[in-house]
Formats: C-alpha cells, structure tokens, sequence
C-alpha cells in the first residue's frame, strides 16, 4: 500500500514540475519569444551588376553602401545589406528577389536600375507581401497594381514631356523622329510619352516623322539612321541604354546627321561618353540630379561623404540609391515597427521626405512627385542646364 501510494507522489510531481516550471518567473511562450526578437534589420538589394546595365546597377549600390555607412542602425539595430545581381535579366530579377526574401529573410528591398528588371522583381515582392522602394525604373507599369513597389525617381511621363518641352522651346524643334529598343519596356514607355507631348505642343500629329526600332544587342543602326537622314528632323528622341545609344550617336555623326540627340536618365552613366567620345557632345538628357543644383543640407552631407569616400563626383543614380535607402529607414522610424506589411503602410504615407534628388512625396500609386534635371554632354562631361518642376 506503502509502495502504491509513493509511485502515485512520484506520477503528480512528473507531472505537476513542468507546469510549475512553465509558471515561473518567466513563460515559456515569452521565453521563445525573446529567443527570437530580432537583433539586426534585414534589407535586401537587387541591381545588374554585371551585364548591359552594370554600370547602372554599380553606381546605384555606391549611394546604397554609403548610406549604409552614414546610418547603419535604425530602432537601436544595426541594418545589414543583402546584395543580389539580377544580371539585367527579368528572370534573374525575379529570381533575385525570392532569394533575398526566402533565404535572406529580409524585411524591405531596394532595387533595381531598369524598369523591365524591376516589373519582373516586383511581382515576386507584391505575392510574398515585402515592401520594394525602386531607385529609377521610371515606367509606370513598375507600381501599377502593385501596392508594395514604391519609387524615389519621377515617371516617365513626367520625363517625356519635360524631354518635348526642351526640344519644341529651348531647340525650336517643330518635327522628331523616335528610336527606340522595342524590346525594353523603359524605351518604348518614354518614347510613347514624348510623342504624345510633343505632339501636343506643335499641334501637328505629323510632327513625328518616323518611329524606328531596334533590338537589345544590335550594333548597327545603319538602317533606321539612313531614314532617319532622309527625313531630315528637327531632333532625335533615342531613350535607351547608354551604350546603345553612344554607339547610334556615333553612327549618325559619320552618316553627317548633325541634328540634337535628345535621351532619358539611362544615358547618365560615365560609359556614354566614354563609348561616344566627342560624338556625343551636345548630346541631352533628363535625369533625376545634377551635383551642380545642390543647395539643400542634405544635399550637400551626401556630395561631402560621396567625395571623401569615391574620389569622384556623384552621379544621380548613387543619389538615387542613397535616397532609397534613407527613405526606408524614416517608414521603419515611423512604423517604429520591422514587420513589412508596417513598413509597407509607412512608406504609403511619406509626405515631404527630404532627399538629396528633392523632396519626395507620395502619390497614391507609389511613385514619387518630385523635379526633374536636364543635362548637356559638353567637353566631355556632363553639365547641368536646368531644373524642371512638375506640371
């Protein structure tokens, strides 16, 4: 009876100890729960860095790691940077941002230069329910029906019409003709947007006399360039990659075409002038910064820190990324919160952002309002002309 009654003691402490030990000083759940409190802030990256666009992607991350640098740490936890080359290819981009999202774990993206690469990132992003704040994909097809992709940069749009605007009243132009690569969604955007500008503002629907096409990789534009002589335009609208259209320019300046080649923000890249040379002098384009308009404080904190640590002058994509990441930064300080779907809701809501492109407000779509520079190539560098603010 002895030996019944202590094996009976001896089944009740087995099995009342556990919960004795789960109601002590601290739970178990709360326990686990500071086990798994994060320690570091996760943000991932996808640019080209190598490919076409490399050179793109490259001064994108400069301002990316400088911003770094300057702010590692948000909410008391230093942030880490995932890097991931999407190789200028829409199914390494997708592939990219599964990647930093499944493996890495992060809690916000930025990315990508190229606004093919970032449509194709971005639907990954928009089904896993992470948060993307691109730095220049200015089609509008980037934040459409998608409301987890952001931008720092105008849309093209915008770009078209200020790139018409110049040509019909600082050039006088009054006929264009349009080459485009038919294959990147940025050049077909932009160039359907300065059409419908400029012919707008000569109220001529003849007054774009040709629209010629070519495909990524072609290095002989001989074709659409002996139309285009023959047709004797006012100005050349060409949006495409730098390298691409340096060697047209170059290409039209042997065939004695001598009339303005105008251009969107991808040719700021120092390969255009390089692969140009003095062909492309003259050359203008729309981009998104000049280091010659600075005149905010943080404007000038990022030329300052981007010298001391480059040696060279930045370009408006390091701006671009910068902005970025600082723009992620203040959503995370507003959300005071690293869960994604908070910081997605934060950055739906910036008003008034101070960057070193501009200030940055938000629209409904995600897409940032916000000026617009122009830049001549002249002596071999490119030198700032104007400021254009929306209209």
């Amino acid at each position: 009876m002895r030996k019944t009654r202590l094996v009976a003691i001896v089944l009740l402490l087995a099995l009342f100890v556990p919960l004795l030990q789960g109601c002590g000083g601290q739970p178990q759940g709360q326990a686990q729960e500071e086990e798994q409190k994060p320690t570091e802030v996760h943000i991932g990256v996808y640019e080209p860095m190598t490919g076409p666009s490399a050179s793109g992607g490259q001064m994108t991350w400069e301002g990316i790691q400088l911003a770094n640098e300057m702010y590692p740490e948000v909410l008391g936890m230093p942030v880490k940077l995932h890097l991931e080359d999407n190789k200028t290819d829409k199914t390494e981009a997708a592939n990219a941002v599964t990647r930093l999202i499944d493996q890495k774990k992060v809690v916000a993206i930025i990315g990508s230069y190229g606004s093919s690469l970032s449509i194709a990132g971005g639907e990954v992003a928009k089904n896993k329910k992470i948060p993307v704040v691109g730095c220049s994909p200015t089609n509008p097809l980037v934040t459409q029906d998608n409301p987890y992709y952001f931008r720092v940069c105008f849309i093209d749009p915008f770009q078209g019409k200020v790139m018409a605007k110049y040509a019909y009243d600082n050039l006088g132009a009054r006929t264009a003709v349009i080459i485009r690569n038919v294959q990147d969604d940025y050049a077909v955007g932009l160039a359907n947007y300065f059409k419908q500008a400029f012919i707008e503002l000569t109220g001529d629907s003849k007054s774009i006399l040709a629209e010629l096409e070519y495909n990524t990789g072609d290095q002989d534009f001989t074709a659409q360039l002996t139309q285009t002589a023959s047709l004797a335009p006012d100005v050349i609208f060409a949006p495409g990659n730098y390298g691409d259209s340096a060697l047209m320019i170059r290409q039209a300046r042997s065939l004695k075409i001598t009339a303005p080649f105008l251009g969107g923000d991808t040719w700021e890249a120092p390969e255009f002038i390089e692969i140009g040379g003095a062909d492309v002098e003259g050359a203008t384009l729309s981009t998104h910064y000049s280091v010659q308009a600075t005149g905010t404080d943080v404007s000038k904190e990022f030329v300052d820190a981007y010298r001391a640590k480059y040696g060279k002058e930045p370009n408006a994509f390091a701006a671009l990324g910068y902005d970025a990441y600082l723009m992620i930064l203040d959503a995370i300080k507003r959300a005071n919160s690293i869960n994604p779907e908070d910081i997605r809701d934060a950055l739906a809501e910036t008003r008034d952002f101070k960057g070193v492109t501009g200030t940055i407000t938000m629209d409904e779509n995600g897409d940032a309002n916000k000026s617009a520079v122009i830049l001549q190539v002249k002596n071999g560098k490119f030198e700032y002309l104007t400021t254009v603010e929306p209209f």
